[in-house]
């Protein structure tokens, strides 16, 4: 019985030996790769970087140097007054107001440098107007090596773009792009001369557009990584079809030099501007005539409304447009002409853009319900121009000492927050060069307040060159001492 069982058993392990041993004989093969859906996102998405190689060697020609000349009259004292004493030295400006001995007149060059490029074969070229602010000789240097010397046909300083004319036929001339299909992320190109290095080319990615800077909110900037130093003012910014899409303008630096942000001018706004200095000579701009601020959030619930956007008027000027269409302060202007508005540099753009005349439809938030309000548009220009002199009356006109002066009314007081009643148009002459400057608010005269342009006045006949201004400057007091003459 036990021999019966026992003769299967010993198959059965015989068998599986034989198996075990014939597995172990063949070679054993690894299990296919397991490929993930992160693996195949990830080699689907690699792009290669560009080769901006072709677009250099066809666009690089129509970017140009510019270089410019000024005089630059000084005085200086005959001998040093002091041994060891220079110009840029404190003691320097003492011994020139109290040292004996005239001054005497010193005339110097000084001179820049800076990029454009060509946009007509005839020879009309675009840059920036800071290049040539204020120059008495500008030179174009072309990549082949010509020079020309060029005529200013007109500059705008409030959108920062000059346009230049030289005599030449048969130029290479810039690709012109269009800036509404510019998206955050691209690649962009920069051709100039930066620290005069010509035709340097650096490039970056878009990082923002419309973007705002300080004392400018009529120029929706666009922001980028591209490299850009001294020099590169003026050039053209690329895309990578080679078209120009914005111009090259300003840097934020707290170094002098790149720190990895840099802003150009749309090239349709340039354009624009271009067009404007051709046919006029200067640039129209819609004016309204109101100081605005956004709306944040907490003006939104104290005025009722569901969310923060638009402009909130603080100030509407007398005899302006707005005024005219009866726009109240604490306004706050959601539309124009049916277009929605973000907020307060959204308006001033709109605004800015507008013809000068035209008409414009406002929506307007004002105590709990949207109201209607039709407005013509001024000419920031000559409207501006025909303002002042109705405006500077026998109080207003400059003074001896060459100041422009106004009185403030209560809300402009309140918001400027201050206790002074005259404010600092425009300088000149004594004022001018004892450093008293424009927005200054005029508080006092020595010790004795002044609550009005006419007793100012006064107060100067009785007190004659031995004063001393008391003024208020971006929110701190300081005594001004005036050069006696």
């Amino acid at each position: 019985m036990m021999r019966t069982m026992r003769k299967p058993v010993l198959t059965v392990v015989l068998l599986i030996t034989l198996f075990a041993l014939d597995s172990c004989g063949k070679k054993q093969q690894a299990p296919p790769p397991v490929t993930t859906s992160s693996a195949v996102s990830t080699a689907s998405t690699i792009v290669a970087l560009p080769n901006f190689t072709v677009l250099v060697k066809k666009e690089g020609p129509a970017v140009v140097n510019i270089s410019t000349t000024q005089k630059i009259r000084k005085e200086h004292l005959p001998f040093p007054a002091f041994p060891g004493t220079k110009q840029d030295d404190p003691f320097y400006e003492f011994f020139r107001r109290f040292a004996p001995g005239e001054m005497l007149p010193h005339e110097f060059r000084s001179q820049s440098l800076g990029s454009g490029f060509i946009i007509s074969q005839d020879g009309y070229i675009l840059t920036n107007a800071h290049v040539i602010d204020n120059a008495d000789a500008v030179t174009v240097r072309l990549t082949d090596k010509r020079e020309f010397k060029a005529k200013v046909v007109g500059a705008d300083k409030r959108s920062d773009i000059a346009l230049l004319k030289i005599s030449a036929k048969d130029l290479p001339v810039a690709s012109i792009g269009d800036t509404s299909k510019l998206e955050v992320g691209e690649w962009v190109v920069a051709i100039g001369s930066p620290f005069g290095f010509t035709n340097s080319v650096s490039q970056g990615i878009v990082s923002a557009m419309g973007r705002s800077l300080p004392g400018e909110n009529t120029t929706p900037f666009i922001q980028t990584d591209v490299p850009i130093n001294p020099g590169n003012s003026g050039g053209p910014l690329f895309n990578l079809k080679g078209e120009v899409i914005g111009i090259n303008s300003q840097i934020y630096s707290r170094s002098g030099g790149y720190m990895g942000l840099s802003f150009a001018i749309p090239i349709d706004l340039a354009i624009k501007v271009k067009n404007e200095l051709l046919k006029h000579g200067t640039v129209k701009r819609g004016w309204l005539g109101v100081t605005i601020q956004d709306v944040g959030p907490e003006h939104a619930r104290s005025f009722g409304l569901t969310k923060a956007s638009g402009a909130l008027i603080t100030t509407v000027g007398k005899n302006t447009p707005a005024a005219r269409a009866s726009l109240e302060i604490g306004d706050i202007i959601l539309k124009f002409n049916a277009k929605e508005l973000t907020d307060a540099d959204d308006l001033a753009r709109t605004v800015a853009d507008a013809a000068p005349g035209s008409i414009a439809r406002l929506s307007v938030w004002r105590r709990g319900e949207v109201k209607e309000v039709v407005v013509t548009l001024g000419d920031t220009e000559t409207d501006l121009k025909t303002l002042k002199p109705r405006l500077m009356d026998k109080e207003m006109a400059p003074d001896k000492i060459g100041l422009t002066m106004h009185e403030l009314n209560p809300d402009e007081r309140q918001m400027l927050r201050t206790d002074g009643y005259v404010v600092v148009n425009a300088v000149d002459g004594i004022a001018a060069e004892s450093g008293i400057q424009p927005k200054d608010i005029i508080i006092a005269i020595n010790s004795q307040r002044i609550s009005s342009i006419k007793q100012f006045r006064t107060v100067m006949a009785e007190v004659g060159k031995r004063a001393a201004l008391l003024v208020q400057r971006e929110g701190n007091m300081i005594f001004i001492p005036l050069i006696s003459k």
